[in-house]
């Protein structure tokens, strides 16, 4: 197995703030307290110790113990869950929607990246311990962003019609989904168990959150993964006095709406993920999970005849916490509540939205995590990389836009010169004379020659490409294979992660899948790894 590594702005896949964030560009230092280095951990680590309260990690480690109650740990696992209680445990988190059978593959690769940095959080502080934490989405009610997964270029694919937070959707109908899939994936040995995972999931479970815990707790007790539920009424009401500040005061509006402008002042390139309400929770009451709106002093649920005065939703969130659902802006507040959490790992979209949020953390007066954007992967197998090779296409090419990739190679391999930058320069000397000419003479000369010299440089630009297009014609078999084998590796002319489910990686490396990426994947280099199996 071999392992290189390109930088994220050279793959072209991860926007400026992204690629400036780990480059540590000074103008963003404002948006976070400790950047993710290895030494800035020790500061983390006391300073979330000083805002943790013994009392709220009772609640944790109840309400986890709850939720784990009908679920088979490892003894990893289980030894991480009552650590939450001593003083001295924080918490890895990474989290992730409730996708159909995992989703997109770099649901793997975050719990990884998880899994991993609490492993070396350990060795370089040894008097702590550091629980790997997966967050699961359970109160999202995009329904339409999980219910799928790709396999084998097609869709598979849950049709159902839904209404409110998606965890707690019935499971009923995933058999025929188990039916496509079972007959696509084959009967190898690999095969039987992927068919076996995903049946004891999805059809041995009521609620897509419950399956969605085994599905995560199978495929990585053995490392001590914790799994959190945020639909958790003990837990929700940790919550309560920091949404009745967002609710009442709108901090969070306030607060992340000045960030959003600081940003766009550090640079308008950057994008700006997510915008505040001045309420940034939904009500979840049964099917459905609707925004609360204010207007003159009565607080509306969108969508339905529920409203509330204030001293109605004041009482409403006191009794039945659990009814209250943060959105995008606040759930990271909540994460920070109810765990004594010290990083969060995160793709490049995730923390886009998490650097708008530093300054609301600080109204609160809630610690902000350091932010690590996981590890990102292509996983080459053995047959690709031979086609590579053949190809003489290196790691850093294979990332090119596919015309851009086909076009070096072509100029590479062809027996003509497609090159007509000596010509370009030969034509630009020659007009340095005419110019000189026309400047002697009458100035009005001088647009003439302009102009001839821009039809000819088109001129010369146009026979280059006619040429290259000839030679591509000529070369058709090469640039068919060049396509091939980008296609292979970039699906969709996207990132492999973004695309593949893990079942296919799991067709081809089995069991070792898992413990190839833990041995792979370094969470704290911050580049984009290329793994190839020999």
């Amino acid at each position: 197995m071999d392992i290189d590594c390109l930088p994220f702005r050279k793959t072209g896949y991860f926007s400026k703030l992204i690629c400036d964030y780990i480059e540590e560009k000074e103008a963003l230092v404002p948006l976070y307290d400790q950047f993710p280095k290895l030494e800035n951990f020790e500061t983390q680590i006391r300073g979330k110790k000083a805002s943790f309260s013994v009392a709220n990690r009772k609640t944790l480690v109840k309400s986890l113990e709850h939720q784990y109650k009908d679920v088979k740990i490892s003894k990893q696992t289980s030894t991480n869950i009552q650590s939450l209680s001593s003083h001295n445990t924080f918490t890895v988190t990474t989290g992730h929607q409730l996708n159909l059978f995992t989703g997109p593959l770099y649901f793997l690769y975050k719990i990884v990246s998880t899994i991993n940095l609490a492993k070396v959080l350990k060795e370089n502080y040894a008097d702590y311990h550091f629980v790997p934490v997966y967050w699961m989405a359970t109160e999202d009610h995009d329904f339409d962003e999980i219910n799928y997964f790709n396999f084998q270029g097609k869709k598979i694919q849950w049709n159902k019609e839904v209404s409110g937070a998606v965890g707690r959707l019935s499971t009923q109908g995933l058999d025929e989904v188990f039916e496509i899939f079972s007959l696509g994936v084959g009967g190898s040995k690999n095969a039987t168990y992927l068919k076996e995972l995903f049946a004891k999931a999805y059809l041995e479970h009521e609620t897509l959150t419950a399956a969605t815990r085994f599905l995560a707790n199978e495929l990585f007790k053995e490392q001590g993964l914790v799994i959190v539920d945020g639909d958790d009424k003990s837990l929700k009401k940790l919550l309560g006095p920091y949404a009745k500040k967002d609710i009442f005061e709108q901090v969070s509006f306030e607060k992340v709406s000045d960030k959003i402008l600081e940003i766009q002042q550090i640079d308008a390139d950057y994008p700006i993920q997510v915008n505040p309400r001045e309420i940034n929770y939904f009500y979840l009451k049964d099917n459905i999970r609707e925004r609360i709106i204010e207007q003159d002093g009565t607080y509306f649920v969108n969508d339905t005849q529920l409203s509330f005065s204030k001293e109605e939703l004041i009482a409403e969130l006191e009794e039945h916490p659990e009814r209250f659902s943060p959105n995008v802006v606040a759930r990271p507040l909540y994460q920070e509540v109810i765990l004594p959490n010290i990083c969060y790992i995160g793709g490049g979209g995730e923390l886009a939205y998490w650097l708008e949020l530093k300054s609301s953390f600080e109204a609160m007066n809630v610690p902000f995590p350091i932010l690590l954007l996981r590890n990102s992967t292509l996983i080459i197998t053995e047959k690709q990389n031979e086609k590579l090779q053949k190809l003489n296409v290196s790691h850093a090419d294979i990332f090119l836009k596919q015309h851009s990739l086909i076009n070096k190679k072509i100029r590479e391999i062809s027996n003509i010169d497609i090159d007509f930058t000596p010509q370009k320069e030969l034509l630009k000397e020659q007009f340095k004379g005419m110019y000189e000419l026309a400047e002697q003479t009458d100035k009005s000369f001088l647009g003439a020659v302009k102009a001839q010299e821009v039809k000819q440089k088109k001129g010369l630009d146009n026979l280059e490409k006619r040429l290259l297009k000839a030679q591509k014609r000529k070369l058709e078999d090469h640039v068919v294979r060049l396509s091939d084998i980008q296609n292979q590796l970039f699906p969709g002319q996207s990132l492999q992660e973004r695309q593949l489910n893990f079942s296919e990686l799991y067709l081809e490396y089995g069991e070792e899948l898992i413990p190839m990426l833990l041995k792979s994947l370094s969470p704290l280099d911050l580049t984009f790894t290329i793994i190839t199996k020999k």
